[in-house]
């Protein structure tokens, strides 16, 4: 079970309803900026996490300038569209909401509230980044960082986000022409006890590292591995499929 700390209470929650029903994701985004982008790729997540539990999720972004920006930024970083309108969900269940903000932003009303801390000063302009490079090289950059650090986007980070990822797809894709084996029970069990601890993602990406240097499991294995955890990750990891001579 998914289970986040609250930033209202400090202490940790269930994020899915404790009776059967809606969860609401409210994501707050200020403007055209990485840190907002970055709320938002944490909204994203947190769907696609709640999702993998089988819990139903409806998002609403909350933007006060540049929301058609922001809804295309986020497209091209892999997120998933939000709704329109906070009030089409009434009659579904609707059982909690998850708000989802920058560290020192506030929102009016109850639920659960989530914290990003910002993207520091210094990264290269969104604009740049999205239009320059692979946005899952962004993505992955972001996402191997704790959302409640202050991510740096310099240099360094975006080059060992874009050799990791083309390394990534490169195993992938070479494992995929063995035999398929299933995910191993241990291994299924650290990848969901990483994302349900707070979205713990670099939890999540040193187990694919552990599998990609182990002697185990077979490649078969690495394959389904890996396109498991990319339900969540969403890096676009068997991109590479069939381009091996």
């Amino acid at each position: 079970m998914l289970r986040i700390l609250d930033a209202r209470t400090g202490e940790p929650v269930s994020a899915a309803p404790a009776r059967r029903g809606l969860t609401r994701i409210e994501a707050y985004a200020s403007g055209l900026d990485l840190t907002s982008l970055r709320v938002l790729l944490t909204a994203d997540l947190l769907v696609r996490a709640l999702e993998l539990g089988g819990t139903p999720v409806w998002t609403i972004l909350t933007a006060p300038r540049q929301r058609a920006e922001l809804r295309t930024a986020a497209t091209t970083l892999g997120i998933r569209p939000f709704e329109e309108g906070r009030d089409l969900a009434s009659g579904l269940g609707e059982a909690q909401t998850l708000h989802v903000m920058e560290e020192g932003e506030t929102t009016p009303g109850g639920g659960v509230v989530l914290t990003v801390a910002p993207v520091a000063a210094g990264a290269p302009r969104l604009q740049t980044l999205l239009a320059d490079s692979d946005p899952s090289t962004l993505r992955l950059a972001l996402l191997s960082v704790p959302r409640n650090t202050p991510a740096r986007l310099d240099e360094a980070a975006l080059d060992d986000a874009a050799r990791t990822l083309a390394r990534w797809r490169s195993a992938v894709a070479r494992w995929a022409r063995s035999p398929s084996r299933p995910v191993p029970d241990d291994v299924r069990a650290r990848l969901r006890e990483a994302w349900e601890d707070d979205l713990d993602l670099p939890g999540v990406l040193n187990v694919l590292r552990d599998v990609e240097n182990g002697p185990e499991p077979a490649d078969g294995a690495r394959f389904e591995t890996y396109a498991y955890a990319d339900r969540l990750l969403a890096l676009d990891l068997a991109r590479d499929l069939g381009s091996l001579a």
